[in-house]
């Protein structure tokens, strides 16, 4: 039987990262490690595929940048089209992981399969657990039933889904849970098993492509600047107006329960809706779907986040403000992706 071909895009993180001792479990950094390394530690890697590899940037995730974010859609979109690439890897830091899949699950005009993967513990430490999530990330990509799922999560012999998964613990390798959905499938042994799939639309049936996004960047640079502003007791509306005077064109509001706004914020966020500032209500509670709420917020226009996280939704509202700026047609596309 033909091996797969496997393209692996590396990005930094955790994964090759480094400690000064087997125990060293927080506080390393990178020091020299690269693709070519990680993929030199797994041999096994190639009784599973055949791999390509290519560093598009080392970094540590909690400094993600847009710029980073292109590059990486741009690669891949260039593998995928190649007949004889089957699968797509990414190696990614923990902390942004969850919001670069989601980019990329948004973005992306392939039914190819794009695994993201990553590690816990640096590649020095005592368990590190890189190697096996790079090998069962190819594993997945190599999987014939990846095919049309959208770009998945792959860590800790779990499968989920970019829009789902989230990272809930600063340490423990079992990080990566789904409040709601959970995982769709799993790693045992030799066998992948999926078990469920997104009902949201994703990669070729989203109204974004890298195409439009390109055209969208040349003229203006940059995607829109969206800010999260997080509710809490005492809140006044400050943090709103910071937004608004940085520019912001979009803003997600991590509010409390279904989405509440504190009474000092409410006319801060009215004011910044009647400027033509995008208003999304989100919720710092972990899990659920955050729907409509007072009135007088879906008569200002403030568009509910549904199950998406308040990090999820910056990047959903940043790519929606690319193509439109109204909050009806913005509010379909939280129903919708």
């Amino acid at each position: 039987m033909k091996k797969a071909r496997i393209a692996i895009f590396a990005t930094g993180g955790t994964i090759v990262s480094s400690g000064d001792s087997a125990t060293q479990m927080t506080g390393y950094s990178i020091k020299g490690l690269n693709v070519n390394d990680l993929i030199a530690a797994v041999p096994q890697l190639t009784d599973v595929a055949d791999i390509e590899a290519r560093q598009i940037a080392n970094i540590d995730s909690s400094s993600m940048k847009a710029s980073v974010w292109s590059d990486l859609a741009h690669a891949i979109e260039e593998e995928a089209r190649r007949d004889e690439v089957d699968g797509i890897v990414v190696t990614h830091g923990t902390d942004t992981l969850e919001e670069t899949a989601y980019f990329l699950n948004l973005l992306l005009s392939t039914d190819k399969p794009v695994v993201l993967t990553g590690a816990m513990r640096p590649a020095t430490a005592l368990s590190a657990e890189g190697p096996l999530n790079l090998l069962n990330a190819v594993r997945v990509a190599a999987s014939p039933d990846a095919c049309g799922k959208g770009v998945l999560i792959v860590l800790n012999d779990s499968i989920g889904t970019a829009r789902d998964m989230t990272k809930t613990h600063p340490t423990n390798v079992a990080t990566f849970r789904g409040p709601d959905l959970g995982a769709i499938g799993s790693i045992s042994g030799d066998r992948i098993e999926f078990i469920g799939a997104s009902a949201k639309d994703h990669t070729t049936k989203t109204p974004f492509t890298l195409e439009k996004l390109d055209l969208y960047l040349k003229t203006h640079g940059k995607l829109p600047r969206v800010d999260i502003v997080y509710s809490h007791t005492d809140d006044d509306g400050v943090m709103v107006k910071a937004a608004v005077t940085a520019g912001a064109e979009g803003i997600v509001h991590a509010g409390t329960g279904n989405g509440s706004i504190h009474e000092e914020t409410e006319p801060a966020l009215f004011e910044a809706a009647k400027a033509g500032i995008v208003i999304v209500r989100a919720s710092r509670v972990h899990g659920g779907a955050i729907v409509e709420g007072l009135e007088r917020w879906q008569q200002a226009g403030f568009v509910p986040s549904g199950s998406l996280n308040p990090q999820k939704a910056r990047v959903l509202l940043q790519l929606a403000l690319t193509v439109t700026k109204d909050p009806t047609a913005i509010d379909s596309l939280f129903r919708r992706l």
